[in-house]
């Protein structure tokens, strides 16, 4: 088969997918070796790159979506306000320190913001921007939570290895990491970013759809 339909064929799986598509779902389906699709990938992700169009193949959350092009979000925005809420504050807040000192416990999150820290925990999990790993092996057995594939969606990652470090964000200004640093670094780990700020979010205006388990960028 020539690889404009297999590109075709691709094309189509990706955007009938609820969520990003991983290469080795796509070789579930189609049948061809990873190294292929991976090839086809590449080309198509460049091919639309170069044509002007509204929406662009991306790499997030470990898996391929459509994504629409950032010069025209301020249109989308306008098409998805209805079903759309701002993160607040705090849950940017809290967002952070999970993806930063994860696996985190609520303890370790309210020794950072000082403050009861369980019901922004709970609207992060009901977003399914975080999610429980598992329990801490000391008494009462708290629970861990991380970030979800559904956070790298969002913010446009690939994985949690793109998370800026703090010498990526000092043109954002001085300040502000105090807190979030974890308590005892480890070697070859990111430091993160000022409080309340994440990768891809718009402060207080960042938009998470309720209504799908894709991004607020998804063309769809």
């Amino acid at each position: 088969m020539e690889d404009r339909r297999w590109k075709a064929i691709l094309e189509a799986l990706i955007f009938a997918s609820d969520s990003p598509l991983t290469v080795d779902r796509m070789k579930e389906v189609l049948g061809l070796a990873k190294r292929e699709i991976q090839r086809l990938l590449a080309e198509m992700m460049e091919d639309y790159r170069k044509e002007e169009r509204g929406i662009t193949l991306e790499e997030v959350a470990e898996g391929f979506q459509f994504r629409t092009r950032p010069e025209f979000g301020e249109w989308v925005r306008k098409l998805k306000k209805a079903k759309a809420s701002a993160l607040s504050q705090p849950s940017l807040e809290t967002l952070a320190i999970v993806a930063y000192r994860q696996p985190v416990v609520r303890a370790d999150v309210e020794k950072i913001r000082g403050v009861d820290s369980g019901g922004v925990l709970r609207t992060l999990l009901e977003k399914k921007l975080i999610k429980i790993i598992g329990k801490k092996d000391v008494p009462g057995k708290p629970i861990v939570y991380g970030t979800s594939k559904k956070f790298l969606e969002v913010f446009g990652l690939k994985d949690l290895s793109e998370l800026p470090t703090l010498k990526d964000l000092d043109s954002l200004g001085p300040s502000s990491t105090e807190g979030i640093l974890p308590l005892e670094e480890e070697p070859g780990k990111g430091e993160p970013p000022p409080e309340g700020e994440l990768p891809g979010a718009e402060s207080q205006e960042t938009l998470i759809d309720e209504s799908s388990s894709q991004a607020a960028e998804d063309p769809r």
